[in-house]
């Protein structure tokens, strides 16, 4: 679940956006000024700021200035009853990903919260591929050290059985028969050994599955063969 700070003075405003984005299915903190929205900053790490310029104690633009400052990248959307070009612009260049003025449209501010999450997801894939490292619900895979563990406890695999779950995340979501996985991962793609691909999969099931009788990684999709999937991943 995405966790979300929204720091707003007004109260009418912040209660209506803590309902809305909790039926969007997000959890929500509220700050209702500046030095309560920092403390709630430095206490955890929030999935996307939602942030007044106008605020008591501390204002948005001190706000976003510390937020930019913070080692980790969070997305922000900055609401403003300010709307002149030069406040959006101070706003975007002091680190801002989006900027509504008020009043403003509630679909639409969903909207643009839906984009930049999926534009940080895109972003980490980015960096994950770069680094060679692929993570996935606390399952970790390093192809370069050769290693994988889960929620920090090293996996005892095979040789086989890392190339298999390392193909697998790799390719998210996509389903490949018996016979395209030995192609792919053992080399050959010939019937009558799809057996070994049945059993290097229960063996991997039985090393990285909470409960390898319903797998939330390794699914089966029936009458055509698996995919690989993160937990609460569609099934």
């Amino acid at each position: 679940m995405k966790h979300i700070l929204v720091i707003e003075d007004d109260p009418d405003i912040g209660d209506m956006l803590a309902i809305n984005l909790k039926d969007e299915g997000y959890a929500i903190d509220i700050a209702r000024d500046g030095l309560e929205g920092l403390a709630c900053l430095k206490a955890r790490r929030y999935d996307l700021l939602v942030l007044d310029l106008m605020l008591p104690g501390v204002d948005g633009l001190e706000i976003c200035r510390e937020v930019r400052r913070m080692s980790h990248y969070q997305p922000i959307v900055i609401l403003s009853a300010k709307s002149t070009e030069t406040q959006r612009v101070l706003g975007l260049e002091l680190g801002a990903d989006d900027y509504l003025t008020k009043p403003f449209s509630l679909p639409e501010l969903i909207a643009r919260i839906r984009a930049l999450f999926r534009r940080a997801e895109a972003m980490e894939r980015q960096a994950q591929v770069k680094t060679g490292v692929f993570e996935c619900g606390g399952l970790l895979i390093d192809p370069l050290a050769h290693e994988a563990s889960l929620a920090g406890q090293s996996l005892a695999l095979t040789a086989k059985e890392f190339e298999l779950l390392l193909f697998f995340a790799r390719n998210p979501g996509k389903v490949f028969s018996r016979l395209a996985l030995l192609d792919q991962v053992w080399g050959y793609g010939h019937d009558g050994y799809e057996h070994t691909v049945n059993s290097h999969i229960n063996r991997l099931r039985g090393k990285i599955e909470r409960d390898p009788a319903r797998p939330e990684f390794i699914q089966t999709v029936w009458g055509v063969g698996y995919k690989f999937v993160g937990p609460g991943g569609p099934s």
